[in-house]
């Protein structure tokens, strides 16, 4: 842990900011893991991963009704993919009731790319039991998501 207690706010956001969310990075980090999965989904909306298992993550969705959220595979995790611009910001995983989540480093605001440590991560031939202890282990566990209220249509 870091001794000054800094963290680092992250920032993002899909394209037409539907879906935003702010990372509290603790402690600051001096690079950012950044793992591009390799499966076909990811492969192709362009999915490179992060997590901070010591963070705290807040996601906030403007509109619900244009958020799908798909599962493939295992189906242990939800991507969010915003039905409006086709980004997919977060995606998460409940495990033993307890929220955990991932954010798509390609939808940072403001972070400059030289702190991200591209590397590419394959996944696939994971049991769902080893692949569930993966996640639990790495992935950012205190999610907490806002959705906005419905707005009047006047």
């Amino acid at each position: 842990m870091s001794t000054n207690g800094a963290s680092m706010l992250i920032h993002g956001q899909c394209h037409c900011a539907n879906i935003s969310f702010t990372l509290d990075w603790t402690p600051e980090p001096s690079e950012i893991p950044a793992r591009a999965c390799t499966c076909s989904f990811c492969t192709k909306h362009g999915g490179v991963w992060t997590s901070c298992p010591t963070g705290s993550l807040r996601v906030r969705v403007r509109e619900p009704s244009l958020v799908s959220k798909y599962a493939f595979g295992t189906k242990t995790a939800d991507f969010h993919v915003c039905a409006k611009c086709g980004i997919t910001p977060v995606v998460t995983c409940r495990i033993e009731g307890r929220l955990y989540a991932v954010v798509n480093v390609n939808t940072f605001e403001g972070v400059d790319p030289l702190l991200l440590r591209r590397a590419s991560a394959t996944l696939d031939g994971e049991t769902e039991e080893v692949r569930l202890a993966r996640r639990k282990r790495n992935w950012i566990a205190d999610v907490a998501t806002e959705e906005a209220a419905p707005s009047d249509a006047r």
